[in-house]
């Protein structure tokens, strides 16, 4: 039991995990190729089967290892689901889940550290994001609404409804099109119509979205001090070890000569 939890925690394990899903990502994505199926399309279908088998096993072995505690790390249940998805039968009801087979490729994020490290700022994120977004769609309600009354009439397309408005002022956000495609055309009609759309332009795309970057970042640089942190500790714990047996170390010696004189 012990020799297999060092071969799975192993880093020549992980680097063969690691090479494995790279492969199966490279080999799904020739599977969408018509002239590569046509060429060694069972070699590829055998490859996908050989390596889901060697995910079934790498999970089997660390059910053993672990037993009761597998379902504590969420990075192994994030595994289980993954494979698991895989192991549905895609022939019926379930063809659609063919094309998920494609996120056994997010397993690098459960095998490389450095990915779990992103991921773990990211959701250390999420409750500063969701002030955020609550006042993202505080702003996009109250803004909707002025639309709607505003240039509902004459641009029902675009702000003929609440639901219309906001995506269209999503749009605006995101500046994909926004002078050319809907302001300067509202602005044939409306000339103040700028004094709107400036305004929500800054409090939206300037403001409010510059917020989730500071707190994505914030949250990331808060998760490597952590890391840092921890590693420190564990290089102070490791040099307090050394430094002890040094001293029982030379204690020992001191009394030997002791004796010898």
């Amino acid at each position: 039991m012990t020799s297999l939890k060092e071969f799975i925690q192993s880093k020549t394990f992980e680097r063969a995990i690691v090479a494995l899903i790279i492969i199966n990502a490279i080999t799904l994505g020739l599977e969408t190729s018509q002239t590569a199926m046509n060429a060694v399309g069972p070699l590829l279908i055998l490859l996908d089967k050989v390596i889901l088998g060697v995910f079934v096993a790498e999970l089997i072995a660390k059910f053993i290892v672990y037993r009761q505690d597998f379902f504590k790390s969420p990075w192994r249940i994030f595994d289980f689901v993954i494979v698991g998805i895989a192991l549905v039968p895609s022939a019926g009801a379930f063809s659609v889940l063919r094309a998920l087979r494609i996120l056994r490729v997010l397993r690098l994020v459960s095998v490389v550290p450095s990915l779990r490290r992103v991921i773990g700022g990211l959701l250390n994120a999420l409750p500063g994001m969701g002030s955020i977004i609550l006042l993202l769609a505080l702003v996009f309600y109250v803004f909707s609404v002025m639309a709607t009354k505003l240039f509902g009439g004459t641009f029902p397309d675009w702000f003929g409804s609440l639901g219309a408005s906001a995506y269209t002022l999503f749009q605006i956000m995101t500046l994909e099109s926004w002078s050319m495609g809907i302001v300067r055309p509202v602005m044939d009609a409306f000339p103040w119509a700028w004094a709107f759309f400036i305004p929500f332009i800054a409090c939206t795309t300037f403001t409010v979205l510059n917020l989730f970057i500071g707190v994505v970042v914030s949250a990331m640089q808060k998760e490597h001090d952590e890391d840092a942190a921890g590693s420190r500790q564990e290089l102070h714990d490791e040099n307090v070890v050394i430094i002890n047996e040094l001293r029982a170390l030379r204690s020992e010696i001191s009394e030997l000569k002791k004796q010898q004189n």
